[in-house]
Protein backbone atom coordinates (compact mmCIF):
# COMPACT_ATOMS: atom_id res chain seq x y z
CA UNK A 1 0.00 0.00 0.00
CA UNK A 2 1.48 3.68 -1.03
CA UNK A 3 1.94 5.88 1.51
CA UNK A 4 0.60 9.15 0.58
CA UNK A 5 2.57 10.83 3.58
CA UNK A 6 5.47 9.22 2.95
CA UNK A 7 5.20 10.11 -0.93
CA UNK A 8 4.61 13.68 -0.48
CA UNK A 9 7.94 13.74 1.47
CA UNK A 10 9.87 11.88 -1.28
CA UNK A 11 8.56 14.51 -3.89
CA UNK A 12 9.86 17.43 -1.85
CA UNK A 13 12.67 16.37 -1.03
CA UNK A 14 13.38 15.38 -5.32
CA UNK A 15 11.90 18.81 -5.97
CA UNK A 16 14.61 20.68 -3.73
CA UNK A 17 17.25 18.91 -5.29
CA UNK A 18 16.60 19.06 -8.60
CA UNK A 19 14.38 21.74 -9.25
CA UNK A 20 17.47 23.91 -10.43
CA UNK A 21 18.60 21.43 -13.21
CA UNK A 22 14.75 21.43 -14.29
CA UNK A 23 14.13 25.11 -14.57
CA UNK A 24 17.64 25.86 -15.96
CA UNK A 25 17.67 23.32 -18.78
CA UNK A 26 13.74 24.58 -19.69
CA UNK A 27 14.83 27.77 -19.27
CA UNK A 28 17.92 27.25 -22.03
CA UNK A 29 14.54 26.45 -24.34
CA UNK A 30 12.82 28.99 -23.56
CA UNK A 31 15.09 31.83 -22.74
CA UNK A 32 12.88 33.10 -20.26
CA UNK A 33 13.71 32.81 -16.45
CA UNK A 34 10.09 33.15 -15.27
CA UNK A 35 8.18 30.64 -17.93
CA UNK A 36 10.87 28.14 -17.22
CA UNK A 37 10.11 28.34 -13.95
CA UNK A 38 6.37 27.97 -13.88
CA UNK A 39 6.73 24.77 -16.09
CA UNK A 40 8.95 23.06 -14.05
CA UNK A 41 5.77 24.22 -11.30
CA UNK A 42 3.31 22.17 -13.58
CA UNK A 43 5.68 19.52 -13.87
CA UNK A 44 5.82 19.25 -10.09
CA UNK A 45 1.72 19.68 -10.11
CA UNK A 46 1.95 16.23 -12.28
CA UNK A 47 4.06 14.20 -9.91
CA UNK A 48 1.67 15.42 -7.02
CA UNK A 49 -1.14 14.25 -9.07
CA UNK A 50 -0.29 11.06 -10.44
CA UNK A 51 2.36 9.97 -7.94
CA UNK A 52 0.99 9.24 -4.87
CA UNK A 53 -1.89 7.60 -6.15
CA UNK A 54 0.46 5.26 -8.83
CA UNK A 55 3.45 5.72 -6.68
CA UNK A 56 7.55 6.45 -6.98
CA UNK A 57 8.80 6.10 -10.57
CA UNK A 58 11.93 4.65 -10.98
CA UNK A 59 14.07 7.51 -11.55
CA UNK A 60 11.58 10.46 -10.39
CA UNK A 61 14.27 13.20 -10.95
CA UNK A 62 14.30 12.03 -14.67
CA UNK A 63 10.02 11.65 -14.61
CA UNK A 64 9.60 15.63 -13.71
CA UNK A 65 12.62 16.36 -16.18
CA UNK A 66 11.22 14.87 -18.76
CA UNK A 67 7.78 16.12 -18.37
CA UNK A 68 8.76 19.80 -17.97
CA UNK A 69 10.73 19.72 -21.17
CA UNK A 70 7.74 17.81 -23.09
CA UNK A 71 5.48 20.82 -21.39
CA UNK A 72 7.90 23.32 -22.88
CA UNK A 73 7.89 21.92 -26.19
CA UNK A 74 4.62 21.31 -26.91
CA UNK A 75 4.38 25.24 -26.04
CA UNK A 76 7.11 25.90 -28.19
CA UNK A 77 5.22 24.26 -31.38
CA UNK A 78 2.41 26.39 -30.37
CA UNK A 79 4.16 29.22 -30.39
CA UNK A 80 5.57 28.43 -33.71
CA UNK A 81 2.82 27.82 -35.10
CA UNK A 82 0.89 30.90 -34.20
CA UNK A 83 3.36 32.67 -35.25
CA UNK A 84 3.70 31.11 -38.52
CA UNK A 85 7.29 30.47 -38.77
CA UNK A 86 7.61 26.92 -39.16
CA UNK A 87 11.22 26.14 -40.50
CA UNK A 88 13.85 27.33 -38.30
CA UNK A 89 11.96 26.71 -35.55
CA UNK A 90 11.09 23.34 -36.37
CA UNK A 91 14.19 22.45 -36.33
CA UNK A 92 15.11 24.13 -32.93
CA UNK A 93 12.40 21.64 -31.84
CA UNK A 94 13.78 18.91 -33.18
CA UNK A 95 17.33 20.02 -32.01
CA UNK A 96 15.55 20.19 -28.67
CA UNK A 97 13.51 17.15 -28.66
CA UNK A 98 17.09 15.20 -29.35
CA UNK A 99 17.86 16.19 -25.23
CA UNK A 100 14.75 14.84 -23.74
CA UNK A 101 14.14 11.12 -22.72
CA UNK A 102 11.80 9.24 -24.44
CA UNK A 103 10.40 7.31 -21.45
CA UNK A 104 10.22 7.37 -18.00
CA UNK A 105 13.06 4.74 -17.50
CA UNK A 106 15.21 4.14 -14.66
CA UNK A 107 19.19 4.93 -15.35
CA UNK A 108 18.31 7.52 -17.43
CA UNK A 109 18.97 11.33 -17.31
CA UNK A 110 17.01 13.90 -19.10
CA UNK A 111 19.94 15.55 -20.32
CA UNK A 112 23.74 15.48 -20.30
CA UNK A 113 25.84 16.02 -17.46
CA UNK A 114 27.84 18.68 -19.06
CA UNK A 115 24.66 20.54 -20.63
CA UNK A 116 23.06 20.53 -16.77
CA UNK A 117 26.20 22.22 -15.62
CA UNK A 118 26.02 24.95 -18.71
CA UNK A 119 22.18 25.49 -17.83
CA UNK A 120 22.66 25.70 -14.19
CA UNK A 121 25.65 28.08 -14.62
CA UNK A 122 23.43 30.12 -16.88
CA UNK A 123 20.76 30.06 -14.22
CA UNK A 124 23.23 31.24 -11.78
CA UNK A 125 24.53 34.47 -13.68
CA UNK A 126 20.87 34.87 -14.53
CA UNK A 127 19.40 35.02 -11.19
CA UNK A 128 22.24 37.06 -10.27
CA UNK A 129 21.59 39.88 -12.95
CA UNK A 130 23.31 43.34 -11.61
CA UNK A 131 19.93 44.91 -13.27
CA UNK A 132 18.30 43.70 -10.01
CA UNK A 133 18.46 45.35 -6.75
CA UNK A 134 20.37 43.20 -4.30
CA UNK A 135 17.30 42.10 -2.62
CA UNK A 136 15.94 40.93 -5.90
CA UNK A 137 18.70 38.63 -6.78
CA UNK A 138 18.92 37.34 -3.48
CA UNK A 139 15.16 36.35 -2.81
CA UNK A 140 15.07 35.10 -6.98
CA UNK A 141 18.64 33.19 -6.29
CA UNK A 142 16.31 31.27 -3.23
CA UNK A 143 13.67 30.74 -5.01
CA UNK A 144 15.00 29.28 -8.67
CA UNK A 145 18.33 27.88 -7.32
CA UNK A 146 17.33 26.63 -3.61
CA UNK A 147 14.11 25.70 -4.62
CA UNK A 148 12.83 27.00 -1.16
CA UNK A 149 9.33 28.10 -1.57
CA UNK A 150 8.01 31.60 -1.01
CA UNK A 151 6.64 31.46 2.89
CA UNK A 152 10.21 29.74 3.40
CA UNK A 153 12.18 32.28 2.03
CA UNK A 154 9.67 35.21 3.89
CA UNK A 155 10.13 33.08 7.04
CA UNK A 156 13.87 33.40 6.72
CA UNK A 157 14.43 36.81 6.26
CA UNK A 158 11.29 37.89 8.67
CA UNK A 159 9.68 39.40 5.86
CA UNK A 160 6.10 39.09 4.68
CA UNK A 161 5.45 36.85 2.26
CA UNK A 162 3.32 38.79 -0.39
CA UNK A 163 6.37 41.17 -0.12
CA UNK A 164 8.57 38.35 -1.16
CA UNK A 165 6.12 36.95 -3.93
CA UNK A 166 6.09 40.92 -5.43
CA UNK A 167 9.66 40.98 -4.85
CA UNK A 168 10.48 37.49 -7.10
CA UNK A 169 7.54 38.95 -9.85
CA UNK A 170 9.34 41.60 -10.01
CA UNK A 171 12.36 40.27 -11.11
CA UNK A 172 11.38 37.84 -13.16
CA UNK A 173 9.99 40.45 -15.22
CA UNK A 174 12.45 43.03 -14.86
CA UNK A 175 14.88 40.24 -16.75
CA UNK A 176 12.84 39.89 -19.07
CA UNK A 177 12.34 43.64 -19.98
CA UNK A 178 16.17 43.83 -20.03
CA UNK A 179 16.59 41.14 -22.35
CA UNK A 180 18.89 39.59 -20.18
CA UNK A 181 20.36 36.98 -22.16
CA UNK A 182 20.15 33.14 -20.53
CA UNK A 183 23.99 32.66 -20.99
CA UNK A 184 27.63 32.47 -19.06
CA UNK A 185 28.95 36.55 -19.91
CA UNK A 186 31.80 36.52 -21.83
CA UNK A 187 34.96 36.65 -20.18
CA UNK A 188 35.10 40.48 -20.31
CA UNK A 189 32.12 40.57 -18.53
CA UNK A 190 32.41 37.59 -16.85
CA UNK A 191 34.11 38.87 -13.55
CA UNK A 192 31.64 41.98 -12.86
CA UNK A 193 29.14 39.10 -13.36
CA UNK A 194 30.69 36.46 -10.81
CA UNK A 195 31.54 38.71 -8.65
CA UNK A 196 27.38 39.68 -8.34
CA UNK A 197 26.96 35.93 -8.17
CA UNK A 198 29.47 35.51 -4.90
CA UNK A 199 27.95 38.27 -3.28
CA UNK A 200 24.36 37.02 -3.07
CA UNK A 201 25.76 33.46 -1.91
CA UNK A 202 27.37 35.22 0.69
CA UNK A 203 24.38 37.50 2.13
CA UNK A 204 22.51 34.56 2.03
CA UNK A 205 25.09 32.53 4.60
CA UNK A 206 25.97 35.53 6.07
CA UNK A 207 21.37 35.86 7.11
CA UNK A 208 21.89 31.95 8.31
CA UNK A 209 25.26 32.54 10.23
CA UNK A 210 23.97 35.42 11.93
CA UNK A 211 20.76 36.34 11.28
CA UNK A 212 19.87 39.86 11.38
CA UNK A 213 16.70 40.26 13.55
CA UNK A 214 14.58 38.43 15.03
CA UNK A 215 14.54 35.78 18.26
CA UNK A 216 17.37 32.81 16.66
CA UNK A 217 20.53 33.73 16.36
CA UNK A 218 20.89 31.80 13.26
CA UNK A 219 18.98 30.03 10.36
CA UNK A 220 20.98 27.02 9.98
CA UNK A 221 18.85 26.46 6.66
CA UNK A 222 19.95 29.35 5.05
CA UNK A 223 23.14 28.77 6.01
CA UNK A 224 23.36 25.46 4.34
CA UNK A 225 21.41 26.44 1.62
CA UNK A 226 24.37 29.03 0.73
CA UNK A 227 27.13 26.14 1.57
CA UNK A 228 25.52 24.10 -0.86
CA UNK A 229 25.35 27.01 -3.48
CA UNK A 230 28.51 27.60 -3.03
CA UNK A 231 29.84 23.65 -3.90
CA UNK A 232 27.46 24.01 -6.74
CA UNK A 233 29.16 27.10 -7.71
CA UNK A 234 32.40 25.44 -7.31
CA UNK A 235 32.43 22.60 -9.07
CA UNK A 236 30.56 24.70 -12.13
CA UNK A 237 33.67 27.39 -12.38
CA UNK A 238 36.65 25.21 -10.87
CA UNK A 239 38.97 27.91 -12.42
CA UNK A 240 37.94 30.45 -10.65
CA UNK A 241 40.21 31.70 -7.76
CA UNK A 242 37.17 33.51 -5.14
CA UNK A 243 34.57 30.79 -6.27
CA UNK A 244 37.07 28.41 -3.91
CA UNK A 245 37.61 30.95 -1.92
CA UNK A 246 33.86 31.48 -1.08
CA UNK A 247 33.44 27.86 -1.07
CA UNK A 248 36.62 27.72 1.80
CA UNK A 249 34.83 30.71 3.87
CA UNK A 250 31.80 29.21 4.09
CA UNK A 251 33.10 25.86 4.72
CA UNK A 252 35.11 26.95 7.47
CA UNK A 253 32.30 29.27 8.71
CA UNK A 254 29.62 25.99 8.78
CA UNK A 255 32.35 24.28 11.06
CA UNK A 256 31.54 26.09 13.92
CA UNK A 257 27.67 26.11 13.62
CA UNK A 258 27.04 23.54 16.74
CA UNK A 259 29.21 25.49 18.65
CA UNK A 260 27.72 28.74 18.02
CA UNK A 261 25.07 27.98 20.35
CA UNK A 262 24.59 26.84 24.31
CA UNK A 263 21.87 23.78 25.08
CA UNK A 264 19.61 26.55 25.78
CA UNK A 265 20.17 28.29 23.03
CA UNK A 266 22.35 31.52 23.97
CA UNK A 267 24.79 32.46 21.58
CA UNK A 268 28.37 31.41 23.11
CA UNK A 269 31.16 33.93 21.25
CA UNK A 270 34.04 32.56 19.38
CA UNK A 271 36.91 32.31 22.04
CA UNK A 272 34.02 31.05 24.37
CA UNK A 273 33.00 27.90 22.06
CA UNK A 274 33.93 24.37 22.76
CA UNK A 275 36.12 23.42 19.96
CA UNK A 276 35.19 19.91 19.68
CA UNK A 277 32.18 20.30 18.32
CA UNK A 278 33.78 21.87 15.67
CA UNK A 279 33.00 19.94 12.57
CA UNK A 280 36.43 18.58 11.36
CA UNK A 281 35.25 17.40 7.70
CA UNK A 282 34.02 20.82 7.11
CA UNK A 283 37.35 22.19 8.37
CA UNK A 284 39.35 19.84 6.14
CA UNK A 285 37.09 20.87 2.86
CA UNK A 286 37.64 24.44 3.90
CA UNK A 287 41.09 23.95 4.29
CA UNK A 288 41.30 22.10 1.24
CA UNK A 289 39.25 24.63 -0.74
CA UNK A 290 41.65 27.64 0.66
CA UNK A 291 44.56 25.79 -0.72
CA UNK A 292 42.77 25.78 -4.04
CA UNK A 293 41.81 29.28 -4.32
CA UNK A 294 45.76 30.19 -3.64
CA UNK A 295 47.04 27.92 -6.41
CA UNK A 296 44.74 29.41 -8.86
CA UNK A 297 45.18 33.48 -7.84
CA UNK A 298 48.83 32.34 -8.33
CA UNK A 299 48.49 30.87 -11.43
CA UNK A 300 46.79 33.22 -12.39
CA UNK A 301 49.57 35.66 -11.60
CA UNK A 302 46.98 37.57 -9.36
CA UNK A 303 46.51 38.46 -5.68
CA UNK A 304 43.96 36.67 -3.17
CA UNK A 305 40.42 38.11 -3.49
CA UNK A 306 38.44 39.21 -0.28
CA UNK A 307 36.72 35.94 -0.16
CA UNK A 308 39.95 34.14 0.19
CA UNK A 309 41.48 36.63 2.57
CA UNK A 310 38.24 36.12 4.99
CA UNK A 311 38.67 32.22 4.94
CA UNK A 312 42.42 32.74 5.37
CA UNK A 313 41.27 34.33 8.63
CA UNK A 314 38.46 31.85 9.36
CA UNK A 315 41.51 29.21 8.55
CA UNK A 316 43.57 30.86 11.37
CA UNK A 317 40.74 30.01 13.91
CA UNK A 318 40.18 26.18 12.50
CA UNK A 319 44.20 25.81 12.59
CA UNK A 320 44.11 26.96 16.58
CA UNK A 321 43.12 24.06 19.16
CA UNK A 322 42.31 26.54 21.71
CA UNK A 323 41.49 30.00 21.42
CA UNK A 324 44.62 30.98 23.18
CA UNK A 325 46.68 29.42 20.35
CA UNK A 326 45.07 31.79 17.47
CA UNK A 327 47.29 33.45 15.62
CA UNK A 328 46.39 37.13 15.98
CA UNK A 329 49.50 38.49 14.11
CA UNK A 330 48.54 37.00 11.37
CA UNK A 331 45.08 37.42 11.47
CA UNK A 332 45.64 41.63 11.55
CA UNK A 333 48.51 40.71 8.37
CA UNK A 334 45.47 39.46 6.89
CA UNK A 335 43.49 42.35 7.62
CA UNK A 336 45.58 44.68 6.32
CA UNK A 337 46.25 43.11 3.41
CA UNK A 338 41.91 42.54 2.96
CA UNK A 339 41.69 46.34 3.80
CA UNK A 340 43.40 47.16 -0.02
CA UNK A 341 41.57 44.58 -1.72
CA UNK A 342 37.89 45.14 -0.25
CA UNK A 343 38.14 48.45 1.97
CA UNK A 344 35.22 48.94 4.13
CA UNK A 345 34.58 50.28 7.59
CA UNK A 346 33.50 46.88 8.77
CA UNK A 347 36.62 45.78 7.57
CA UNK A 348 38.37 48.21 9.63
CA UNK A 349 36.57 47.60 12.82
CA UNK A 350 37.38 43.83 12.73
CA UNK A 351 40.82 44.73 12.24
CA UNK A 352 41.26 46.46 15.15
CA UNK A 353 39.52 43.46 17.56
CA UNK A 354 42.55 41.53 15.97
CA UNK A 355 44.92 44.29 16.78
CA UNK A 356 43.43 44.82 20.16
CA UNK A 357 43.60 40.34 20.71
CA UNK A 358 47.41 40.48 19.33
CA UNK A 359 48.66 43.37 21.17
CA UNK A 360 46.15 44.88 23.87
CA UNK A 361 42.81 46.47 24.33
CA UNK A 362 45.21 50.02 24.84
CA UNK A 363 46.54 49.52 20.81
CA UNK A 364 42.96 48.99 19.42
CA UNK A 365 40.82 51.92 21.19
CA UNK A 366 42.04 55.00 19.18
CA UNK A 367 41.33 52.72 16.24
CA UNK A 368 37.49 51.88 17.42
CA UNK A 369 37.41 55.56 18.20
CA UNK A 370 37.91 56.43 14.98
CA UNK A 371 35.39 54.84 13.16
CA UNK A 372 32.61 55.89 15.81
CA UNK A 373 32.56 59.27 13.55
CA UNK A 374 31.80 56.79 10.26
CA UNK A 375 28.36 57.16 9.33
CA UNK A 376 28.20 53.99 7.46
CA UNK A 377 28.71 52.50 11.48
CA UNK A 378 26.03 55.08 12.55
CA UNK A 379 23.34 52.14 13.33
CA UNK A 380 26.25 49.29 13.05
CA UNK A 381 25.62 47.48 17.05
CA UNK A 382 28.94 45.84 16.74
CA UNK A 383 30.87 49.26 17.04
CA UNK A 384 29.62 49.73 20.36
CA UNK A 385 29.81 46.27 21.32
CA UNK A 386 33.76 46.16 20.32
CA UNK A 387 33.88 49.94 22.26
CA UNK A 388 32.37 48.57 25.29
CA UNK A 389 34.25 45.24 25.18
CA UNK A 390 38.19 47.09 24.95
CA UNK A 391 36.81 49.84 27.39
CA UNK A 392 35.78 46.61 29.83
CA UNK A 393 39.28 45.50 29.23
CA UNK A 394 41.16 48.53 30.04
CA UNK A 395 39.08 48.82 33.13
CA UNK A 396 36.94 51.82 32.32
CA UNK A 397 33.26 49.91 33.71
CA UNK A 398 31.02 52.35 33.03
CA UNK A 399 31.83 54.30 29.58
CA UNK A 400 32.09 50.24 28.69
CA UNK A 401 28.55 49.61 30.36
CA UNK A 402 27.11 52.61 28.59
CA UNK A 403 28.58 51.21 25.08
CA UNK A 404 27.04 48.08 25.78
CA UNK A 405 23.33 49.28 26.01
CA UNK A 406 23.87 51.28 23.21
CA UNK A 407 24.47 48.40 21.18
CA UNK A 408 21.53 46.30 22.51
CA UNK A 409 19.04 48.92 21.40
CA UNK A 410 20.77 48.66 18.13
CA UNK A 411 20.26 45.48 17.35
CA UNK A 412 17.69 43.67 15.71
CA UNK A 413 17.89 40.21 16.41
CA UNK A 414 16.47 38.96 20.36
CA UNK A 415 19.23 36.67 21.23
CA UNK A 416 21.99 39.82 20.05
CA UNK A 417 20.26 41.90 22.57
CA UNK A 418 19.97 39.54 25.24
CA UNK A 419 24.00 38.84 24.93
CA UNK A 420 24.82 42.45 25.26
CA UNK A 421 22.24 43.81 27.70
CA UNK A 422 23.95 40.80 29.36
CA UNK A 423 27.61 42.18 29.14
CA UNK A 424 26.30 45.60 30.58
CA UNK A 425 24.28 44.03 33.77
CA UNK A 426 28.16 42.30 34.23
CA UNK A 427 29.51 45.55 34.64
Amino acid sequence: MIDPTATHRAIDAVWRIESAKIIASVARMTRDVGLAEEIAQDALVAALEHWPGGGLPDNPAAWLMTTAKRRALDLLRARSLHDRKHGELEQDLLAQQADVVPDFVDGLDAARADDIGDDLLRLIFTACHPVLSTDARVALTLRLLGGLTVEEIARAYLANEATIAQRIVRAKKTLSAARVPFEVPQAAERAQRLASVLEVVYLIFNEGYSATAGSDWMRPALAEEALRLARTLAGLAPDEPEVHGLAALLELQASRLHARTDAAGRAVLLLDQDRSQWDRLLVRRGLAALEKAYELATRAGGIAGRYTLQAEIAACHARAATAGDTDWERIVAVYDALAQVAPSPVVELNRAVAVGMAFGPAAALPLVEALAADPALAAYPWLPSVHGDLLAKLGRGAEAREQFERAAALTRNERDRELLTGRARGL
